[in-house]
């Protein structure tokens, strides 16, 4: 790429501007971790010091061209695609929102595609096989205690993308149903607050009121604290939580065996087919890195929408 002569700096379009703008918009608005915000500067600072280094000071300065030829020069220094996929995520938010304030006319990024990489994602159910199976596990309607409660764990699995440890071991205490939320604990014992959508609080409800009292019944000292529970009345274990999901599948006549990552990948896989941008994602599967994020994003659409409410099928 021939370098050309310095445009003249602008206040809307200066990079370090847009860029300054643009933390402060997850910083605050959107509320981001540090960390992932930490990582969207970095990225972004050194996406920028290139363009300046090639005589590009503006936003509405940069051309596709310059995008591609930024995105191969990572490709040169021996990046790994995982780690050039999660660059050009930020590259294609920065530019999307310096579109949004006006700063430029276009986005210049937009037709620059993520390097293709090695990696499948494992058995991710269509939004219609979704709504198949929870149907499924409802059973017609039904208002046995240990199928309210199978309705439930299913809708909570994929409303809130959870490690299958992480449903069973939530308490009434980390739910917050005004708000629709849950306080998630993931591995290394990190915490993380998730959404929940009006399906699965509705199906948690109902089990609530109606499923959980006729189980905890069972037990000569009734559980108090978990909200998923076995036939016993004690908290419910990885497996027959494995099982509800194997069984609902059958009832479902999917095609595959169904496991409990099943929705989590799904949950993941709808979002960014929804819109949603992978370090969001990223924060609700509590992921430590934007790497293992990345493998979600092969089926990512061009454009973004910010909110889990408006992203996710079964949130409204």
């Amino acid at each position: 790429m021939a370098e050309r002569l310095n445009p003249p700096t602008t206040l809307s379009s200066s990079m370090r501007d847009q860029l300054s703008a643009f933390i402060g918009h997850i910083a605050v608005e959107r509320g981001l971790a540090d960390a992932t915000v930490d990582a969207y500067r970095s990225d972004l600072e050194r996406y920028i010091t290139w363009m300046e280094d090639h005589g590009i000071r503006s936003m509405d300065g940069i051309r596709q061209q310059d995008v591609q030829a930024y995105a191969q020069s990572l490709a040169g220094q021996g990046q790994s695609v995982a780690s050039r996929r999660r660059h050009l995520a930020s590259i294609h938010e920065f530019h999307r929102f310096a579109l949004s304030r006006g700063a430029v006319s276009d986005d210049a990024s937009a037709k620059v595609r993520a390097p293709k990489g090695g990696s499948h994602l494992p058995d991710v159910l269509t939004i219609d096989e979704v709504s198949t199976l929870l149907d499924a596990a409802a059973m017609h309607g039904s208002q046995d205690p240990v199928v309210l409660r199978d309705k439930a764990l299913l809708e909570f699995l994929y409303a809130t993308g959870a490690r299958i440890s992480e449903a069973v071991g939530v308490d009434f205490a980390d739910i917050d149903f005004d708000d629709r939320l849950v306080r998630l604990t993931g591995k290394g014992s990190k915490q993380r607050l998730v959404p929940i959508g009006s399906y699965a609080c509705d199906a948690l409800e109902r089990y609530r009121s109606i499923g959980r009292p006729a189980l905890a019944n069972k037990a000569k000292q009734p559980e108090l604290r978990a909200v998923f529970l076995n036939r016993r009345g004690q908290r419910l274990s990885r497996q027959s939580a494995w099982d509800a999901v194997r069984i609902a599948g059958e009832r479902a006549h999917l095609a595959r065996p169904l496991h409990p990552h099943t929705l989590r990948h799904s949950f993941a896989t709808h979002l960014i087919q929804g819109g949603a941008d992978v370090r969001t994602v990223q924060e609700l599967l509590g992921h430590a890195s934007v790497t293992t994020t990345q493998i979600y994003t092969h089926i990512a659409p061009e454009t973004l929408m910010e909110t889990y409410m408006t992203a996710h099928p079964r949130a409204r």
